[in-house]
């Protein structure tokens, strides 16, 4: 992490909501354009990055497949791959974590910038067979990461439609790939959310340094 940037802590009773620190930066608009301010009484069904999260792991599986001949198979094969993909869709499954989880709108986020490190460290793909674990596993870990309430892994088990054991395993397994570093500073969370809430992109955006899934995702968005 950059200096000077505001790292989240873990530890119980430090807590601070990434939102509330957000507030104070006056970095309003990508939280409101996302559906992440928090106290809306006047929101109506799932926040927009629920849909946009899942909308953009739909098209990145969907790239990776079609440069790989229409094949969901990977080479390498991890423990989160399943043997054939699941009938939800992405979308569907992101929306279905959102309905029962009753974690916050920032777990999505975050659970995006677990995915980018995810995916940066170990050269992973994302495809059909293996986004649905993915997903589970990152949101989960960013629940208990920011939300003072978090449900067990035995009922995100159930939610994901894996068995405990299985989403114990990728749990470490996803811990192990991120060195345990869940921590996400505030500038990081800011500078995700406006990769998210801008899809559409100039003709010619400036070039940033950026790695592995977010510089993938940095292309595709531009690209409608």
């Amino acid at each position: 992490m950059g200096g000077g940037a505001q790292a989240l802590s873990l530890h119980e009773g430090e807590k601070e909501s990434i939102t509330t620190r957000i507030s104070a930066t006056g970095e309003y608009a990508n939280l409101l354009g996302l559906g992440l301010a928090e106290n809306d009484k006047n929101s109506v069904g799932p926040p927009k990055i629920v849909s946009v999260l899942g909308s953009v792991l739909e098209k990145t599986m969907k790239k990776n497949e079609k440069q790989r001949g229409g094949s969901s198979v990977s080479a390498d094969v991890t423990v989160f791959h399943g043997s054939r993909a699941p009938s939800m869709s992405v979308g569907q499954y992101v929306d279905r974590i959102f309905r029962y989880s009753n974690c916050s709108p920032a777990c999505f986020v975050v659970a995006y910038v677990y995915l980018d490190r995810f995916v940066a460290r170990t050269g992973a793909v994302l495809t059909s067979l293996n986004v649905h674990r993915l997903l589970i596993t990152s949101i989960m870990l960013a629940a208990k990461f920011l939300d003072d309430g978090c449900y067990n892994n035995g009922y995100y088990a159930k939610v994901g439609g894996i068995s405990n054991s299985e989403l114990n395993k990728l749990e470490m397994k996803f811990l192990t790939a991120l060195q345990f570093r869940l921590h996400v500073s505030v500038d990081t969370f800011i500078s995700y959310c406006a990769l998210l809430e801008k899809p559409e992109r100039p003709v010619n955006p400036p070039r940033v340094r950026t790695s592995g899934f977010r510089k993938y995702l940095a292309k595709i968005l531009i690209v409608q």
